[in-house]
């Protein structure tokens, strides 16, 4: 695992987290103009998207915890639970899979009425091949979050130009910099790793189709 004290830099140029919005947004988007900026769904239920939950197929640790508040906590499904960081920043969370998966977006519930200093202000994300490979995605800022702060773990445009590219990785790392009136500790209480969505099929398409000649001169009944 890597080491807090092996942290390089972050960079001077934060993405501003997106007021929060009353209602969730459609299915699999963003709000015009937000330009990939995280969108918080208020309330202490996960959204309900689109996007696979893989998760659980990871094996999660974190850089420090009080006893009784570690990293199960983050995927309990238990809104009053929390990690509760116990040692010097940065704190982190990593994320651990057996093989390479895509990932999309990420959803973390953070509450500042509740947690207050404890609250993170300042995250970076970062993946890779292993801990000791692993680059940075995407850093983001938040101001008093209350809610599952969701966003693309990357910010570069995808192919067809709608939406962003997925990340493959085998680790995914949730740095938090620094907290709200700069705070030591921090608590997180909920944590959901996205993968992309799945491309549908269209009316009569096959999923495993025939691509060599001898295969498909017999696909169809003549």
């Amino acid at each position: 695992m890597a080491s807090a004290s092996a942290v390089a830099p972050m960079p001077t140029v934060a993405v501003a987290a997106r007021r929060r919005l009353a209602q969730p947004v459609p299915v699999g988007a963003l709000p015009p103009g937000s330009e990939g900026a995280p969108v918080i769904f208020p309330g202490k239920a996960p959204p309900k998207l689109p996007f696979p939950d893989i998760g659980g197929l990871a094996k999660w640790s974190v850089s420090s915890f009080k006893f009784g508040f570690g990293p199960e906590c983050l995927t309990d499904d238990d809104p009053d639970t929390f990690w509760h960081s116990d040692g010097p920043q940065p704190h982190y969370v990593s994320i651990e899979f057996p093989r390479k998966v895509s990932v999309q977006k990420l959803s973390i519930y953070l509450s500042y009425p509740l947690d207050d200093s404890y609250t993170p202000a300042n995250i970076a994300i970062r993946g890779g091949t292993g801990p000791v490979d692993i680059q940075e995605l995407r850093y983001v800022s938040l101001e008093k979050p209350d809610g599952w702060v969701t966003f693309d773990v990357c910010m570069e445009p995808s192919e067809d130009g709608e939406g962003f590219k997925h990340v493959d990785l085998y680790v995914l790392q949730i740095l938090i910099i620094n907290n709200h009136m700069n705070g030591k500790d921090t608590h997180v209480r909920g944590v959901k790793v996205l993968g992309p969505l799945e491309p549908k099929l269209k009316e009569h398409e096959e999923p495993f189709p025939f691509v060599t000649p001898p295969f498909t001169m017999y696909e169809c009944i003549r």
